[in-house]
């Protein structure tokens, strides 16, 4: 976990995957970010472990609508949106005001276009889990902005005015102020909150 201190001016970054996200806070100036806090962020209720893969009824088997499938979704929207204003919520008590989030996600291509059944469940539970976060952080009164994480380096690159080496230079850098883990998921997700923190915005829920 990173510093705690009053933060007046600091924006979210999110890099979500299936079940959870991680979550890491930016504040300070565009031209020198520094990390407040990185943790992960769970979006499933852990004691219905199905909900971590809602669509699927077993490997490479989607599952079929109905009923079964209905709850599972619901617990993921409660649960996850729980999460996230929870977070949110315990920021703000500690002086962390965080005013945008930037989500970093795997593809934002429309399920429904998808013939593959495998890939299309897999898609839709990304929809799913990007859209929770989405939720929670609008509910929580934050702006958000999306990315996929293919493009996020050289969005970042023309709208900070760095080249890729030299963003991937001081990422590696912040990461050293901040307790590991501190991969590509993290990485990814303290980009998008520097991109935030710095008003570029992109393609919203």
């Amino acid at each position: 976990m990173g510093r705690r201190n009053e933060q007046s001016h600091a924006a979210i970054g999110f890099t979500v995957k299936s079940g959870w996200a991680w979550a890491v806070v930016v504040s300070g100036s565009p031209r020198s970010p520094r990390v407040v806090d990185s943790r992960r962020v769970e979006l499933v209720d852990p004691a219905i472990p199905e909900s971590r893969q809602p669509y699927h009824a077993g490997f490479r088997t989607a599952r079929s609508s109905g009923a079964k499938l209905s709850r599972l979704v619901a617990s993921v929207q409660r649960a996850g949106h729980q999460s996230v204003t929870n977070l949110l919520g315990g920021y703000r008590t500690d002086g962390i005001h965080c005013s945008a989030a930037g989500i970093v996600v795997g593809s934002l291509i429309d399920p429904e276009s998808i013939g593959n059944d495998h890939i299309r469940i897999h898609a839709l539970e990304g929809q799913l889990f990007r859209q929770v976060v989405v939720d929670g952080a609008i509910g929580s009164g934050l702006t958000c902005s999306i990315w996929r994480e293919r493009d996020l380096y050289a969005v970042a690159a023309d709208a900070l005015n760095r080249s890729e080496e030299n963003l991937r230079e001081t990422l590696t850098a912040l990461g050293r102020t901040v307790e590991a883990p501190w991969r590509s998921e993290q990485k990814a997700a303290s980009l998008a909150g520097w991109l935030v923190l710095a008003g570029a915005a992109a393609s919203s829920h």
